[in-house]
């Protein structure tokens, strides 16, 4: 059995560099793949973690196609990807690594594999994970979702790398994407000065929002309770390792944003609200994070807004 990866960022070479220290065979694949062939790392993306033996690297897509491929690319880019690979990703196993709500189309990870690669067999893995920690072989728990993920299960998990299965595909996809809006929003707050408080009530209160929505799309409500869910909100939303959370904290101090950097909250808060609103779903953190990147609003007046809200209960 063998693995591909294909996306050579960050997040796809961890996995690829962890599931092959457990001596599975592992191809990954990238666009330009530079000296990673012969310096047997990513000095460009991961930097200071060297390859394992099992781990192979290609520009060659169709020398580096397995039965289980891992599709690690952007989330805005996934469908474009799998349209054009469509025939030659045919019949396979798909597992999608990105995280998000596709902004044109309002669709998750797996509902474009489905509507892509209809042939193709979608899969997620989602949950609490930063590159740096996957390929350092720290522990790191992950969710993975299927029709029948019990395969896909035993062949991924390494002595590091613990998977638990899942069979609710939107659930796992509505928890992986709209903890990214949520991260958005407390790096609003602690940027801004708001506080600790006030990211915990964003954290507890933006988790209600996840739950709405998910179950609004047909999830189930446990779904969310676990690592694909409240797991990888707590990650996001405490640590400046987090893309998401480190740009509303430059945000929220006013500061230059760092080039080149996915933020793939941003597009995926944008996607959320437009289908909330279409739904009347009620999501005022979601809405706020949108005004506020626009810039049709202050923090301050986003914090205001929020607290003005008719009391409820919880």
């Amino acid at each position: 059995m063998s693995v591909s990866v294909l996306g050579a960022g960050a997040f796809g070479t961890a996995l690829a560099i962890a599931i092959a220290r457990s001596g599975t065979p592992v191809t990954l694949w990238a666009r330009d793949p530079g000296d990673m062939a012969e310096t047997r790392e990513n000095t460009r993306r991961l930097p200071g973690f060297a390859f394992p033996d099992a781990l192979t690297v290609t520009d060659d897509l169709d020398a580096a196609l397995s039965d289980i491929v891992l599709i690690a690319v952007p989330m805005q880019k996934l469908a474009g990807f799998l349209t054009d690979h469509a025939n030659k990703l045919s019949g396979r196993t798909l597992v999608a690594t990105c995280k998000g709500i596709d902004l044109t189309t309002g669709e998750g990870p797996a509902e474009i594999i489905e509507r892509t690669c209809p042939n193709a067999t979608s899969a997620l893995l989602s949950g609490p994970s930063f590159a740096v920690d996957v390929a350092a072989g720290l522990p790191t728990a992950l969710t993975i979702a299927a029709a029948d993920p019990e395969p896909l299960q035993t062949a991924l998990s390494g002595s590091n790398l613990r998977l638990y299965r899942a069979t609710d595909m939107t659930g796992v996809e509505i928890g992986g994407a709209m903890k990214n809006v949520i991260a958005i929003a407390c790096g609003l707050a602690i940027g801004a000065g708001l506080g600790e408080s006030a990211r915990a009530a964003l954290m507890t209160r933006g988790f209600a929002e996840m739950n709405r929505f998910a179950v609004a799309r047909g999830a189930e409500p446990d779904t969310l309770q676990g690592l694909s869910g409240f797991g990888d909100l707590s990650l996001t939303c405490t640590s400046e390792k987090s893309r998401n959370y480190a740009y509303g904290l430059h945000l929220g101090r006013g500061e230059v944003q760092p080039e080149g950097v996915t933020i793939e909250g941003q597009a995926t808060a944008k996607a959320v609200s437009i289908a909330a609103q279409n739904a009347k779903i009620d999501m005022p953190i979601t809405d706020m994070v949108v005004a506020v990147m626009a810039g049709h609003i202050t923090i301050n007046e986003a914090s205001d807004l929020l607290l003005a809200r008719p009391l409820k209960e919880e």
